[in-house]
């Protein structure tokens, strides 16, 4: 049996991390003391709590406790548990614990629904992503939804040390792990506890006995395990939107060393064409007319990362996100055709004017309707005073120029033209 199983908390007070719920007066240690205990969807990512939470509310709660995972589960497993409703096995009541409810499409939840409505089922749901997008929305409005948060390394160290201990409890063999490589298996676990045991069971196995007879394991040996730091990253997932909304919004607060960070983290999910779109939005949303060639040199960036692939398209990309990081900021033209949308959806508009039309539109129009349209370029400055907005749109401002140095000038030159 695995380390991490084999170990797992059997009480709320082993539980390491989520402050936020476990503790002294917070949440989940009020429902054991108050032996009452909702439907709940636990969300977050894997390793940090929610199957051992579970199970110690189960045996708090005195009911018989039922586990499936729903990635290979069938509505056959479910109703397995509900025949299981008003036996002597369940005659406390049961606790179903579904992990990864994702899974599940909206038939197989809704099997459980009447049973959750009515109390004889007590439903704990765990996934890893967001619920609000996965769980039929009647089963959400009767439970409580728990965010689990990635742990901290100090908590992964707290859990270690714990794991050791209990090993030790039991072993005729001492074992014992530098505080260091404690901290370096912390690391490499990207903030998943169980990642951590794995790792740390691993150098267990090849762990060998010193002088004093004792398993050893120092920073030394793990760091010849090479151990690459586990990021979770699911292209389809919360955390890889987090990440695009996270590189986006460092680059548009005009810190190059964030954009980087979150950059290099997205390299490592190696999805190439989430970066590359991204970049070229934040080109024309955030920097737009502050710096217009900026979407032209990214565009050169992106087709280089494109023709280049991964790993070398990581140079071409970190350029580009440097450029934008780094250049003048104007969301104007953003605002301004948000602007522009909102009216059409909140307003009907009246006619194109007349004389903008398409000269074939015109031809069955009378000499009196037919009003001819000005040709700029015919004018002074190419420019003559004329209608171009529908009538009940007219003297609507979309385009408002920012305070920046192309802009400034885009401001002047309107204002001069237009003798304003």
């Amino acid at each position: 049996m695995p380390l991490a199983d084999k170990y797992r908390p059997k009480t709320i007070d082993e539980v390491v991390g989520q402050s936020h719920i476990v503790g002294k007066d917070k949440l989940i240690n009020n429902m054991i003391d108050n032996n009452n205990f909702p439907n709940m969807i636990f969300f977050g990512p894997p390793g940090t709590g929610k199957t051992t939470v579970a199970e110690i509310i189960s045996k708090n709660a005195n009911k018989s406790f039922y586990k499936i995972n729903a990635s290979n589960s069938s509505l056959e497993d479910v109703k397995r548990v509900i025949s299981k409703i008003g036996t002597m096995e369940a005659q406390s009541g049961l606790i179903l614990y579904i992990d990864e409810i994702q899974s599940f499409n909206k038939k197989q939840q809704q099997s459980i629904l009447e049973f959750i409505e009515n109390g004889e089922i007590t439903l704990i749901a765990s996934t890893t992503e967001n619920p609000y997008h996965f769980v039929y929305n009647a089963i959400l409005s009767r439970s409580v939804v728990i965010e689990f948060k990635h742990l901290k390394a100090d908590d992964i160290v707290i859990g270690l040390r714990n794991l050791l201990h209990k090993i030790n409890e039991e072993s005729v063999t001492e074992t014992i792990v530098e505080e260091s490589a404690l901290y370096k298996i912390a690391s490499a676990s990207g903030g998943d506890l169980r990642s951590a045991i794995n790792i740390l069971e691993l150098s267990l196995n090849n762990a060998k006995l010193n002088k004093e007879g004792k398993l050893f394991i120092s920073i030394e040996s793990i760091e010849k395990m090479k151990l690459s730091t586990n990021y979770n990253f699911d292209r389809d997932g919360d955390n890889h939107y987090n990440l695009l909304s996270a590189f986006q919004k460092s680059i548009r607060g005009s810190d190059p060393d964030a954009s980087i960070y979150y950059l290099a983290r997205l390299i490592k999910g190696g999805d190439l064409e989430s970066i590359c779109r991204r970049l070229q939005v934040i080109a024309c949303e955030d920097i737009g007319l502050a710096y217009p060639n900026a979407i032209t040199i990214v565009r050169s960036c992106v087709e280089a990362a494109l023709s280049l692939g991964l790993p070398e398209a990581r140079i071409p990309l970190s350029q580009a996100t440097i450029l934008l990081a780094t250049s003048p900021k104007s969301n104007s033209s953003y605002i301004a055709i948000n602007k522009a949308i909102s009216d059409l959806d909140a307003e009907v508009h009246d006619d194109i004017p007349i004389y903008l039309k398409d000269s074939t539109s015109k031809k069955s129009l009378s000499d009196q309707e037919n009003i001819p349209y000005k040709y700029p370029h015919n004018y002074e400055n190419h420019y003559v005073e004329q209608t171009y907005m529908p009538n009940n749109l007219i003297g609507r401002v979309y385009y408002d120029p920012q305070n920046n140095k192309f802009e400034n000038s885009i401001s002047d030159f309107l204002k001069k033209l237009k003798k304003k």
